[in-house]
């Protein structure tokens, strides 16, 4: 079957960005809030196709995730950057290890020497504790590769100071982290029929897309449909945010399941 005909299944594992919402200690009204929308685990999401499943990122919160949405095999993992709200689950990988062996990842060198650095115990060749979970990196630059049948073009994108690697499979494109992008990577970015990107919260931030830089962006890509992630709870409520924008963009929450 080729590309163009394929269906992709996305998952929003998570839509929060570092410190999820509720936050810890915080008496924000966002966080105190009892509409299951609001509360918000670190940002992944889960790409199902044929027989295939792969995660764009494992945060903290990646073990809870696989538990609720009740997956039993993943194929491989798509890493964005080394922060620990997108890597820090790596250890949570060994189920899906022990049913497929080695997983592959694909993750920029940047990202793969942090995480060789933090999960030394992983990535050691000699004398490796047998519980560790097997991983096969495959380095992640500015070339188009295949995960499975399916061709993925990363898309580097600037999270302040530090490269981050966005994805597009079809005629879908996930990107986090965002807060500035060349005109060269955004001609990859072309005619989707889904983005979705970061929108933190309303006031300005300094490595990330604020509500109305996304908004912007939006505008200038003209997908068919955008769903903004990677949300603070100083974005707002999700029912009061999500009457105020446009009639084809949306906030992503948790569990959030669409058809690409």
């Amino acid at each position: 079957m080729e590309n163009d005909r394929k269906r992709l299944t996305i998952t929003f594992l998570g839509t929060g960005t570092s410190q999820g919402i509720p936050m810890i200690a915080s008496d924000h009204p966002v966080c105190l809030s009892e509409d299951p929308k609001d509360a918000r685990l670190r940002s992944s999401i889960l790409i199902s196709w044929s027989k295939y499943s792969y995660v764009i990122d494992c945060g903290p919160d990646f073990r809870q995730q696989m538990l609720r949405e009740k997956v039993q095999l993943i194929n491989g993992v798509l890493f964005t950057h080394e922060h620990a709200d997108h890597t820090a689950g790596l250890d949570d990988l060994r189920p899906f290890c022990y049913k497929i062996g080695e997983m592959p990842i694909y993750l920029n060198e940047i990202t793969l020497e942090s995480l060789e650095l933090r999960f030394q115990y992983i990535f050691n060749k000699e004398n490796r504790y047998p519980g560790a979970p097997s991983v096969m990196p495959n380095l992640v630059d500015n070339s188009p590769f295949f995960i499975e049948d399916l061709r993925v073009i990363p898309i580097e994108v600037m999270h302040g100071n530090l490269p981050v690697t966005a994805y597009r499979i079809l005629d879908f494109a996930y990107l986090t982290d965002v807060k500035s992008i060349t005109k060269l990577e955004k001609e990859k970015l072309k005619n989707l029929d889904v983005l979705v990107v970061n929108a933190l919260r309303i006031e300005q931030h300094p490595t990330h897309f604020n509500l109305q830089e996304a908004l912007d962006f939006v505008d200038e890509i003209q997908p068919k449909k955008a769903f903004f992630t990677h949300i603070s709870h100083k974005l707002g409520f999700h029912s009061e945010v999500s009457k105020n924008l446009p009639e084809n963009i949306f906030l992503a929450f948790d569990g959030l399941k669409i058809s690409v």
